[in-house]
């Protein structure tokens, strides 16, 4: 009696399982941008921009060379995330003063990884580092396990922000 109880215990434990990692599956793709775009940006203070192809294409491009997780060389190519940011509205230079330097960005993924930058991180006027929104990798688009789009930090020394598969861009207030 004991190993039914245990057969069907497990057996409805593997059933529930199933099921959640379904639902959290649904709702990344959920979360995905819609109509062709390539990511949705929103937030606080801008106005709700979806990024396509053609918006990639009319920004300038950048390419840097980095190495990937894994330490191999690489050349990625896209553009500057601080542009993107720019055509929705996001303030830098002198509008980023005041309550604004409270401002923060998230970015998503579509495996619901999430990572948070600080404005001024991303903003010329403060720095010269330069974050890339990579769609392609030594001279091909990404791998598919990368996304259409991927985040390059190619300053930093661990590469926990260099986000695969970058979906959403928000900008929120600190200590909300």
């Amino acid at each position: 009696m004991n190993c039914q109880k245990s057969r069907a215990l497990m057996g409805a434990f593997s059933l529930l399982l199933a099921l959640a990692l379904s639902l959290s599956g649904a709702q990344g793709q959920n979360a995905s941008p819609q109509n062709g775009a390539l990511l949705t940006i929103g937030g606080e203070g801008i106005r709700p921009f979806q990024l396509t192809v053609a918006d990639m294409t009319k920004l300038p491009r950048r390419t840097v060379r980095a190495k990937d997780h894994d330490g191999r060389d690489a050349i990625f190519e896209g553009v500057e995330l601080y542009e993107v940011l720019k055509l929705a509205g996001v303030p830098f230079g002198q509008d980023l003063r005041g309550d604004k330097m409270a401002l923060l960005l998230l970015v998503e993924a579509a495996d619901g990884y999430k990572v948070v930058f600080a404005l001024p991180e991303i903003d010329r006027a403060f720095t010269d580092r330069m974050i890339l929104l990579a769609d392609r990798r030594d001279g091909k688009p990404l791998p598919t396990q990368e996304g259409t789009l991927r985040l390059v930090v190619p300053d930093e020394k661990r590469h926990a922000r260099w986000v695969r598969q970058v979906i959403k861009l928000s900008v929120l207030r600190a200590g909300r």
